[in-house]
């Protein structure tokens, strides 16, 4: 296992609250509708009732408790969580294990497309309005959600804990009185209850995907662990699912009280356990702590793109820090893709109870590919094989047994969720296999060799002088390589005369916030390299970055970045700085396989949607030269061409 980090051994009531206010939007939030999606349409019975709240508390206890807090969250990546850092923490051991990370990335992207509509509407309801009113009254509420992203949320963040704490306090002294009045429902602690139910209910399986509702914001836990810490998470946890169980405890309970009825629609356990005076606060906190949990999967979403981004995983787009505070961020084409997505499922939906067909399907198979990546993890770690073995058949069997009872859903809606996860997915798989195709054919050449040409033609007053400080940005690894078409930029495009040729490389590292660079002076003053070490969080802000490197290293008398001309020379006048940024098209003459052919068209189609290389990196415009260059990767060997002479031709 990692070694934990001081912060995340600390517990502190600020945590505490801040846990609460970010964590538990998702997983707070599922009372609303789960026992409503389990009893739906049935008769009520004890077996039903007592055996659906036994499912509940076990699956908050075995998937939420054991699995997340208390195992997964072992697995931080120098305090960070999510399965993008978990899949950094492994990638060295098991490059292929990319393809679960991509997949359960594309899941977690999808439920959070499911999760603003289905909590926002389930609390609504409660207001016992219209249908046409109820989704007038939820869009405007997502509508305003996604318009303030723009201004960061940390003026209101401040209120996430504090209403949090209010929402599970409120759950626990409303579904107490309730399991009070009815003890019998306790009996739902022993898992027989549980079992019974799957096995002697009729379609007693399929109320597992009702079931899962309980627990679809587990996987937040770890994705937030880099916000509250581990021990915040953990302690907090305990508070949380006391008055989770309360709250299905007293629903149960109320539900006994109205044996052999069919539950109305319209009715919801939820609402129907509250006193009649207190039901306006209850909707009103409901409302607010269903903005929260919508709040957190958006915010979650921002980050989760942000690091695909860095790993490679995901088209770059542009992204804007609106706060001074950290990890605070906004996608601009996130925010758009989430803000139609939640519109398209309100308006097709409509009702919370037809959303939760939609709901539950991709992120069981996030939570499934977050077991894979774990497995490797504690492999990495030489733990066991038979603890691992033991995991794996645990919560393959669980986990698969939820995805197989979600999968009847698909008809009813559960088509939306996964056409828009697999959509997700092959954005990132286009993307990553591209780039594979595109790498397996960069021709690399030997630095060295070209270093006298380089500096024949830096002093060839023959060839008018380019700039005095040309940059190149290079995907070399190994600091004594170049891509062959920087050679050709530089002496076969233009020949481009320079004083000082610099080569910066961009490293991005497993570890989430190392920020630091390397200089290695080839030649001085004449060819210089930089590379920048940078962690998969860590904004890509070359143009500072790289002037800061300049600035210290003039300091400490490396390198003369003085113009070089006589009359600015004389003055001290700092000389000119040019980026140079190589863009590639897909040249006419690669005759590719039709697989290649189709992976690097979607590339090309995304790029043309995503930052350009410049913007991507942070580079001044006014600064950068763009050069476009053919991409050749399978040539056509197999010309038919002919060459017809004259006297052949007349004959």
């Amino acid at each position: 296992m990692s070694k934990p980090t001081s912060h995340l051994q600390k517990a502190t009531w600020g945590g505490l609250l801040v846990a609460l206010g970010i964590v538990y939007g998702d997983i707070g939030t599922s009372p609303l509708y789960t026992f409503a999606a389990i009893v739906r349409g049935q008769p009520i019975q004890e077996l039903l009732v007592v055996g659906g709240a036994s499912l509940i508390i076990w699956t908050l206890t075995m998937q939420t408790t054991i699995k997340y807090v208390i195992l997964t969250l072992r697995a931080d990546n120098k305090g960070e969580g999510g399965i993008f850092s978990l899949y950094a923490l492994i990638r060295r051991h098991a490059k292929w294990a990319v393809i679960f990370a991509m997949i359960g990335g594309a899941g977690l992207l999808a439920d959070g497309l499911i999760t603003p509509p289905i909590s926002v509407t389930s609390a609504i309801e409660g207001l016992g309005l219209p249908q046409d009113d109820t989704v007038k009254i939820v869009l405007f509420i997502l509508t305003i959600l996604f318009l303030v992203q723009q201004f960061g949320t940390e003026w209101i963040g401040r209120f996430f804990g504090p209403i949090m704490l209010v929402w599970f306090l409120m759950m626990a002294v409303v579904g107490l009185p309730h399991l009070l009045h009815n003890p019998s429902v306790l009996k739902a602690f022993n898992p027989y209850y549980g079992l019974k139910l799957l096995y002697e209910y009729p379609k007693g399986f399929l109320i597992l995907g009702a079931v899962f509702l309980c627990t679809t914001g587990a996987e937040a836990l770890y994705s937030d662990l880099g916000h509250c810490g581990r021990n915040n998470i953990r302690f907090s946890w305990i508070y949380v699912k006391t008055s989770l169980i309360l709250s299905y405890l007293g629903q149960s309970a109320w539900l006994l009280s109205h044996k052999g009825e069919v539950i109305s629609e319209n009715i919801s356990p939820f609402y129907a356990i509250m006193p009649s005076w207190f039901l306006p606060f209850g909707i009103v906190i409901a409302t607010a702590a269903t903005i929260i949990a919508s709040q957190a999967l958006i915010s979650g979403s921002y980050t989760l793109v942000s690091e695909a981004m860095r790993l490679n995983l995901w088209p770059k787009l542009k992204i804007n820090y609106p706060t001074e505070e950290k990890g605070q961020l906004y996608v601009p084409g996130i925010n758009l893709l989430l803000f139609i997505g939640c519109i398209s499922a309100v308006l097709l939906f409509q009702r919370s109870s037809a959303m939760e067909a939609a709901y539950g399907i991709t992120i069981t198979v996030c939570m499934l590919m977050t077991s894979f990546l774990f497995a490797v993890y504690l492999y990495a770690h030489r733990v066991k094989p038979v603890w691992i073995a033991t995991y794996m058949v645990v919560y393959l069997t669980i986990e698969f047994s939820f995805l197989f009872s979600n999968l009847v859903k698909f008809v009813h809606g559960g088509y939306f969720s996964i056409f828009v996860g697999g959509l997700l997915f092959m954005v990132m798989y286009v993307w990553y296999k591209s780039r594979k195709i595109r790498n397996r054919y960069v021709e690399f050449v030997r630095l060295e060799d070209y270093l006298p040409l380089l500096q024949e033609l830096s002093n060839d007053q023959s060839i008018p002088k380019y700039a005095t400080h040309l940059v190149y940005l290079t995907s070399a690894n190994h600091p004594r390589e170049i891509e062959h078409k920087i050679i050709y930029s530089i002496f076969n495009k233009k020949p481009k005369r320079a004083d000082i040729y610099w080569f910066v490389h961009v490293d991005v590292l497993d570890d989430p916030y190392t920020c630091e660079y390397v200089v290695d002076t080839i030649i001085p003053n004449e060819v210089i390299r930089i590379e920048f070490r940078l962690g998969f969080r860590v904004e890509q802000r070359i143009n500072l970055m790289f002037r800061k490197v300049v600035e210290d290293m003039v300091q400490n008398r490396e390198v003369n970045i003085t113009s070089r001309y006589e009359s600015l020379s004389k003055n001290n006048v700092v000389g000119d700085f040019r980026f140079i940024v190589i863009e590639k098209f897909l040249s006419h003459e690669n005759d590719l396989p039709i697989y290649e052919r189709l992976m690097m068209r979607g590339y090309f189609l995304l790029k043309k949607i995503s930052l350009s290389e410049e913007r991507g990196f942070g580079l001044d415009p006014s600064y950068v030269t763009v050069e476009k260059f053919p991409l050749v990767i399978a040539p056509v060997t197999n010309l038919r061409l002919k060459r017809v002479y004259e006297t052949e031709k007349s004959s």
